[in-house]
């Protein structure tokens, strides 16, 4: 199958009391390039992500998103520094000199005395839910590029046939050229000469050298045949993006001398239409995997 390389995942799972979201989306890009943003909480777990991405993309330029939502409440522990509150009563005592009547309500408000700590993360278990949303978001990214990647496969096809139809154009044309210059070189030598002998042998040489520096056979044929190579590429599917552009090169380069030597206006047309559409077919076979 073929895959295009722009694409939109998102999932988001729920369980042990905590909620992760992951969207992915992707443009063409020539390599594979991350950017993952998620919480600095989640810092250990960017290399086993980019692992895991691995496994559903070869290329483009991929942005990930990952939040985090701690849905419970254990996760928070009240801490009393001992210490500290001792520290506060030696000083309120000997220094103030005030009366031993500090209230616990009063000594908790200062600073440090109580804290608020959140609880040791449990690694693991965080990761068995963020491997899930990562996998889950990934399937659905990777589903869209599938979509969009059969209809490109379809809009080329399509594409290609057209040329092959204009290539075939351009091969029945071009005798058509030859016998019409030798023609009009007969009827030209005829009206210069009158009634005087025609050296045929010469006539056909001229027309022999006009017919070799028109004749785009070899140019029809490597044409033909790339055409076919690519449409057997986008029926092989797979990872064909790079392969498939350097095919579309060397058709522009055959229609580039097919339209150098082209001697007639129809032939030129016709040229000129394949170039385009060569230029249409590599513009969509950038956003090709």
């Amino acid at each position: 199958m073929i895959k295009s390389m722009t694409g939109f995942g998102r999932a988001e799972i729920e369980e042990d009391n905590r909620k992760i979201c992951v969207e992915i989306k992707a443009v063409n890009h020539r390599y594979l390039d991350e950017s993952i943003k998620m919480p600095k909480s989640f810092g250990m777990f960017e290399a086993p992500v980019r692992t895991v991405l691995k496994e559903y993309i070869e290329r483009g330029k991929v942005d990930v998103y990952i939040t985090f939502e701690d849905l419970g409440e254990e996760n928070v522990t009240i801490r009393y520094n001992k210490q500290v509150a001792a520290e506060y009563l030696k000083y309120l005592r000997e220094d103030f000199e005030l009366d031993d009547d500090i209230r616990l309500s009063t000594l908790s408000r200062y600073p440090e005395v109580l804290t608020m700590e959140e609880a040791p993360a449990d690694e693991e278990s965080i990761w068995k839910t963020l491997e899930k949303a990562v996998r889950a978001a990934a399937e659905k990214f990777r589903e869209s590029r599938i979509k969009e990647g059969e209809n490109l496969k379809a809009d080329l096809i399509s594409k290609l046939d057209g040329m092959l139809e204009q290539v075939g154009v351009i091969e029945a044309r071009s005798p058509e050229i030859v016998k019409a210059y030798q023609e009009k070189l007969e009827n030209k030598i005829r009206e210069l000469l009158g009634s005087r002998d025609i050296d045929d042998a010469r006539i056909l040489t001229e027309v022999g050298i006009f017919a070799d520096k028109i004749c785009v056979d070899e140019e029809i044929v490597r044409l033909k045949s790339h055409i076919q190579a690519v449409k057997d590429e986008l029926v092989k599917g797979g990872t064909v993006g790079r392969k498939l552009d350097f095919l579309a090169q060397e058709m522009n380069r055959e229609a580039n001398t097919t339209l150098s030597k082209a001697n007639d206006l129809e032939l030129s047309n016709t040229a000129i239409n394949i170039k385009t559409e060569i230029e249409k077919i590599r513009e969509q076979i950038q956003n090709i995997e």
